[in-house]
């Protein structure tokens, strides 16, 4: 016997006990398929994560929950045909869409995350490696009157290493005590100038989340690179012996506390990016995991582009 589905109560429409806004209600943990076309290359094949959310005014007990993972499914199912899509452009149209289920809802809020493999080689052997990253995507909707009005962002996540710059000090300089026992002090100079001093290692975990104005394109890959390039080493998957070698060597040749980390992302992406607008909005993040502490270290700095560029001028002014 077939159901009539518009005989049942409808509970979400109902007024609350408690007549409170709550400013995000929706879905976390959705699990999609997605493959990106690419004109020339190899397709894309990701496995996102999404959240999905909307805002509920105070009259409304509930929001319908399964439109917010039916509007993902269905904004997924139409850029299969589509040859290129990026992916905050993506999370933009699934914003787009729960505002349009959602017509109650002024704001809407969508983030992505996905592993996201590149291909490298290591450094000396150049065996082909594949290396895990993260790229992660979010979007962000308002009503504006009859429009809607979308911010997104693009992201990635990488892990590198580090080298403690202090530790590496005192190493450094307990080992110049030492050679001046039995060396003299020119000999002992050409010493310290020429071999690598020992000092604790961290794994680092860079990221950059950058706002992507109108007609704009940020790839997911130069952020990637970027993040890379502000760590005392990148790290490979596959080292043998030489590689191992090469790889100690650059780190404890560039050491980076994880302020120096993060102001290295800055100086780069200011570098790379400083034809988009001044209200661009940047966060760049990196975590420590130390080796010889409990704790981790971290530093962030959250900005927009203008502001980032007025800063290193100023620094480069003083200096």
């Amino acid at each position: 016997m077939k159901v009539d589905r518009s005989c049942f109560p409808d509970t979400q429409d109902k007024t609350p006990s408690i007549t409170v806004h709550l400013t995000r209600v929706g879905v976390t943990g959705v699990k999609k398929l997605l493959k990106i076309e690419r004109i020339g290359k190899r397709p894309i094949v990701l496995i996102p994560t999404f959240d999905a959310f909307v805002d509920l005014p105070s009259t409304k007990r509930g929001i319908h929950m399964s439109r917010n993972p039916e509007a993902i499914s269905e904004v997924l199912e139409e850029v299969v045909e589509e040859s290129t899509v990026e992916i905050e452009s993506l999370c933009a149209e699934i914003v787009d869409r729960l505002l349009t289920k959602h017509k109650y809802a002024k704001r809407a809020e969508v983030s992505m995350k996905s592993d996201f493999i590149i291909m490298k080689e290591s450094p000396v052997t150049r065996h082909k490696t594949q290396e895990m990253t993260n790229i992660m995507a979010d979007a962000i909707g308002y009503r504006n009157g009859e429009d809607v009005v979308i911010r997104k962002m693009i992201g990635a996540e990488v892990v590198g290493m580090t080298v403690c710059p202090c530790a590496q000090e005192s190493t450094r300089e307990s080992a110049k005590q030492d050679l001046l026992k039995f060396l003299d002090e020119e000999t002992t100079n050409k010493v310290l100038s020429t071999v690598s001093f020992a000092s604790h290692n961290q794994r680092g975990r860079g990221m950059i989340m950058m706002e992507v104005p109108q007609h704009q394109l940020i790839r997911g890959e130069d952020l990637i690179r970027i993040i890379e390039d502000s760590m005392s080493s990148p790290v490979c998957e596959l080292l043998k012996r030489t590689d191992e070698n090469a790889v100690v060597i650059k780190a404890h040749q560039n050491p980076m506390f994880v302020e120096d980390c993060v102001r290295n992302m800055v100086q780069k992406i200011i570098k790379r990016y400083s034809h988009l607008p001044n209200d661009t909005l940047v966060t760049v993040r990196q975590v420590n995991e130390e080796s010889i502490h409990r704790h981790n270290a971290f530093a962030e700095k959250v900005a927009m582009l203008g502001e980032l560029k007025k800063e290193l001028l100023n620094g480069d002014d003083q200096n």
